[in-house]
């Protein structure tokens, strides 16, 4: 049989029509103009990374640097990025996830997510309202928050803004013994519940950003860095018309800023000065800058509550293991009833999810709100939460589970051993 040459005109397969404006407006729906401009952009945020990036255009760059930057080479910043990077999620199947409970039981006390807001230096720095901002976001999220001593607000600024909140203060065991004291006793008659004794800052680590931006103890700022910080007159307003940025813990201690930096870094530090907090201390006490699962266990024999397996956000020692690499053994090594939070590197929903998986009962996290708050202060902070606890449900959702308690080791792995 032969074909023609050329087949008839075949009808569309679809008839054209004209259509409906009740259709376009279905398919062509607009955002609504957001006239506050912080609140523009923190709508524009969907990840961490959003936020890192609105911050770095908001801040100068020298004090975004501080925040941002980290050790020598950064190499350990770097490795705690990669460790969660390299996690491989293993979901269950065919399981009800509508509705997950998110919370979490940690150090006696339930808590909306495992997730706590890490203690931070210099917090009003990177905007003015500061500590006392990220506090209360924590407190009306049902998290908890630790002030550093060297954090630009006291105890009592903390319980005054956020007096419902579980409040920690994170302690720098300094040379001197009356100041110890009294940070303690601070912390203890402000109402905090958690003591985190913080012990791997022998000697400052060296940041060479800051060196080089002048950002150091005492301040050496170079014609560079303030001009750059003169492009953000916003940031100056509100540096110039607020208190002093300054170690408000300490602001009443004799001597210049060196000084006060020379009693932060202790050299002498050693097991007797945990076995002096444990006796000090009446509430929980745990022991932050773990790596090694000795350290871990000869800490937990001494009197902590519990450990955070932390390399200090590579800040101090570059080139050490990544957190997360570590979390397993400590976690081995100090028993399943024993608390266990890691901090470094967490960015992500999925980070809390592997961390939790791996051994601990919770993170810590400190870049990731410090990025919020330079990009819109405390709604900044609670934007980065929402970014952080939806991520979480998500990835719990998606893993098949309905609740954090149901996370274990099996829903994890990493590449290599794929």
């Amino acid at each position: 049989m032969t074909l023609p040459d050329t087949a008839p005109d075949a009808p569309p397969a679809v008839a054209r029509r004209l259509p409906r404006l009740s259709e376009v407006r279905e398919l062509v729906r607009f955002r609504a103009f957001t006239l506050n401009p912080v609140d523009r952009r923190l709508a524009r945020a969907l990840t961490i990374e959003d936020l890192r990036r609105i911050g770095r255009r908001t801040t100068p760059r020298a004090v975004f640097d501080y925040v941002d930057g980290a050790a020598d080479a950064e190499v350990t910043v770097r490795r705690n990025a990669a460790a969660f990077e390299n996690t491989v999620f293993l979901p269950e199947a065919l399981h009800p996830v509508r509705d997950p409970d998110l919370s979490t039981t940690l150090l006696g006390r339930r808590i909306s997510l495992p997730l706590v807001f890490a203690p931070t230096g210099y917090t009003r720095m990177m905007h003015h309202e500061g500590e006392a901002a990220v506090a209360r976001v924590a407190a009306r999220n049902g998290i908890p928050y630790a002030l550093s001593t060297v954090g630009t607000a006291t105890a009592e600024d903390v319980r005054d803004a956020a007096p419902a909140g579980d409040n920690w203060f994170q302690l720098y065991v300094t040379n001197n013994e009356r100041l110890n004291r009294e940070l303690v006793d601070r912390a203890r008659d402000a109402g905090f519940s958690t003591l985190v004794l913080t012990i791997d800052t022998a000697v400052a680590g060296r940041r060479l950003k800051d060196v080089r931006n002048g950002l150091t103890i005492p301040p050496e700022l170079t014609l560079r860095t303030f001009l750059g910080m003169a492009r953000f007159p916003y940031w100056w307003f509100n540096k110039l018309t607020t208190p002093p940025v300054g170690f408000a813990s300490i602001r009443d201690f004799p001597g210049s800023s060196a000084d006060v930096a020379r009693l932060l870094f202790d050299p002498g530090l050693s097991h007797e000065d945990l076995v002096w907090l444990r006796q000090a201390w009446p509430g929980k006490l745990l022991v932050k800058g773990v790596l090694w699962p000795a350290d871990a266990k000869r800490a937990m024999d001494l009197g902590a509550d519990g450990v955070v397996v932390s390399n200090h956000g590579g800040r101090q020692l570059d080139r050490t293991p990544a957190t997360l690499d570590m979390l397993p053994a400590v976690r081995e090594a100090v028993g399943e009833r024993a608390t266990v939070l890691l901090d470094g590197g967490v960015r992500y929903g999925q980070d809390i999810a592997a961390a939790v998986a791996l051994g601990a009962d919770a993170v810590m996290a400190g870049r990731a709100y410090l990025y919020g708050l330079m990009a819109g202060g405390e709604r900044g902070v609670t934007r980065a939460l929402e970014i952080l606890r939806t991520e979480y449900q998500r990835t719990l959702q998606l893993l098949g589970l309905d609740a954090t308690g149901k996370l274990s080791g099996r829903h994890v792995c990493s590449r290599s051993d794929e």
